[in-house]
């Protein structure tokens, strides 16, 4: 007979294992746990032992594979009589809670699988469990971690709006710039959005704030100027180099309406030419897009004010940014057209945020990087139906660093 025992796996006081059954062909294993008659059992409630035993009772849970064999327990427990809470309550099992089929050490183990990047879809077949179960074991332990909003060390703040499902559906996303955690998130973009943010956060941190970087998105300006008093407005250029690339499309297509056949065969296909960088294009499209901007002399000339719109974020001189965005605005109302004018007045009326950026340099690679990781973590998950569990996995997925700021 083999010495061996299966006792150091079940390590918990008030049970010991009685029996245990084998079956190879399903790789499944049952063992019993009974009461341990040497300790007293205690109140689920509130804790406190008790002397009456009311009833005996049993249930199946789920345990962590054992040997490449699923595991299931068969726990025998008491409901007990309490004094201290005057009826009748579940025994406390140390390993598993009074309403759930699975040991914690399962639940853990479930929500390590998440944390790694599995998605909840994945766990649940790995584990042979139900998705809701294993999105109720993940949220729950994400709920722990990062449901409290920290205000802790906010100095400099970047927001920005993510959509969630089709159509207009948006979630607003508060960064900590000089750390890289998600500070918060909340549904919707509106002022009532952000207002949520600000009202919980301490009047001390909103004072320590010095710098909000935002898109021209008029409800966040408004939203941080009455709550942020102090905080300069920083306008970042991925939302403006953004907001004027759809000019651009516009232009470009409303030149190749005017155009002749041959110019139409030219301008055909050409849009990503003009969105993407000089430095990123291959060769063959920088010839390409050289013959354009020479055939047609407004989109010449809305090219070179793409290029002269990203310098402008390059100086650290207010007076040399305000110089080349008024050369910017100048060569935009001389060409005359509708959509430049507009675009160059846009300009003007944000002027303080676009020159703020030359007191506080917050460029827009972390914003694109953490809006690229998003869409990852909506792709894995195939979309969050519930937003308050997409919440805190991106939350999860930016937990910051350390700041020297």
């Amino acid at each position: 007979m083999s010495g061996h025992s299966i006792a150091p796996y079940f390590p918990w006081c008030r049970v010991k294992p009685t029996y245990q059954n084998v079956i190879p062909e399903s790789r499944s294993a049952l063992v019993r746990l009974e009461p341990d008659q040497r300790f007293r059992p205690l109140c689920h409630d509130c804790g406190e032992p008790a002397r009456t035993i009311h009833s005996e009772t049993r249930k199946f849970v789920r345990d962590l594979r054992f040997g490449g064999y699923s595991m299931m327990l068969q726990v025998e427990y008491r409901k007990i009589w309490c004094d201290h809470c005057d009826g009748v309550r579940v025994e406390h099992l140390e390993f598993v809670d009074a309403h759930q089929r699975v040991t914690h050490r399962l639940a853990a183990y479930a929500v390590q699988l998440c944390r790694a990047g599995l998605s909840v879809a994945a766990v649940a077949d790995h584990l042979d469990l139900d998705p809701k179960t294993v999105k109720a074991f993940d949220k729950t332990a994400l709920q722990a971690e990062f449901g409290k909003t920290s205000y802790a060390g906010l100095r400099r703040l970047a927001i920005d709006e993510i959509a969630v499902k089709k159509g207009h559906n948006y979630m607003t996303v508060v960064l900590d710039y000089d750390t890289g955690r998600v500070v918060w998130m909340g549904e919707g973009r509106q002022t009532a959005t952000l207002d949520e943010f600000f009202r919980q956060m301490p009047p001390t941190v909103r004072n320590a704030i010095r710098a909000v970087a935002i898109d021209m998105w008029e409800p966040y300006i408004q939203c941080v100027r009455r709550w942020c008093k102090k905080a300069d407005i920083v306008f970042d250029l991925f939302h403006v180099v953004k907001a004027f690339n759809k000019v651009i499309d516009d232009i470009r297509n409303e030149e190749f309406r005017k155009a002749n056949t041959t110019e139409r065969k030219t301008l055909k296909g050409s849009k990503y030419l003009f969105l993407k960088n000089w430095g990123n294009l291959r060769r063959d499209q920088r010839v390409r897009l050289e013959e354009i901007l020479a055939m047609n002399r407004r989109l010449n000339t809305v090219y070179w004010l793409k290029d002269l719109l990203a310098h402008i974020w390059e100086y650290r001189r207010v007076g040399w940014a305000r110089a080349t965005l008024e050369q910017w605005s100048a060569v935009a109302r001389e060409d005359g057209h509708l959509s430049l004018v507009r675009f160059a007045k846009t300009l003007g009326r944000y002027e303080y945020g676009i020159l703020n950026h030359c007191r506080h340099s917050m460029h827009t690679s972390r914003l694109e990087g953490v809006n690229n990781k998003i869409k990852v973590i909506k792709r894995i998950a195939y979309g969050f139906h519930d937003l308050d569990y997409f919440a805190l996995k991106v939350k999860q997925a930016f937990p910051g660093r350390v700041s020297s700021n």
